[in-house]
């Protein structure tokens, strides 16, 4: 998948360093629920050999620069626990490549790809409430606040607060009709 800057591709064995080195950093981890820190380069290979496996599930992309190749982070569609018509949109960089427009980027595609090729109604994402970068994505991609909860997170060893949004199909594609207003 193809945006201005970036290539999302299915992540491989060439990036277990870069994602071991990124995800490795107490400020990523912490604001994912599912990364565990410390991150080392045998959670990164586990993550390539189950995501190759199809194990993690079937829409995970390793975030790269388009013109070198350069390993960001990752981005993923999953399907909702409880909803068969809405899949939930989940991402992270590396913190040296923060407040330039990836994360933005690539869940535009993502989100783009999802309601242009599957029959779904909604998309959801969450962020921790002190995530205020993520949930600045979240706003530019149209997601309408829903609630807050509790997740568990791996890194932090129990539950965080998260916030809750929903981006509908209606709402996308009266976005889109806007033209690019990024």
């Amino acid at each position: 998948m193809l945006s201005q800057r970036l290539v999302m591709r299915a992540p491989h064995e060439e990036d277990i360093d870069a994602l071991a080195h990124l995800a490795n950093n107490a400020a990523v981890a912490t604001m994912v629920s599912r990364m565990p820190h410390p991150y080392t380069a045998r959670d990164a290979a586990d993550f390539v050999r189950r995501t190759s496996a199809g194990e993690i599930g079937k829409c995970v992309y390793a975030i790269t620069k388009a013109d070198n190749g350069e390993f960001l982070g990752c981005c993923a569609l999953e399907p909702h626990v409880n909803d068969a018509d809405t899949l939930e949109i989940g991402y992270w960089l590396g913190e040296p490549h923060w407040n330039r427009g990836y994360a933005t980027e690539a869940a535009h595609a993502l989100i783009d790809m999802a309601f242009r090729t599957r029959d779904i109604a909604h998309i959801d994402a969450r962020c921790r409430v002190t995530n205020i970068a993520s949930r600045r994505v979240i706003q530019k991609c149209g997601f309408q606040f829903q609630g807050s909860g509790m997740v568990g997170s791996l890194a932090m060893g129990g539950m965080m607060p998260v916030e809750w949004y929903r981006l509908d199909r209606k709402t996308w594609m009266s976005l889109k009709s806007w033209g690019e207003m990024r």
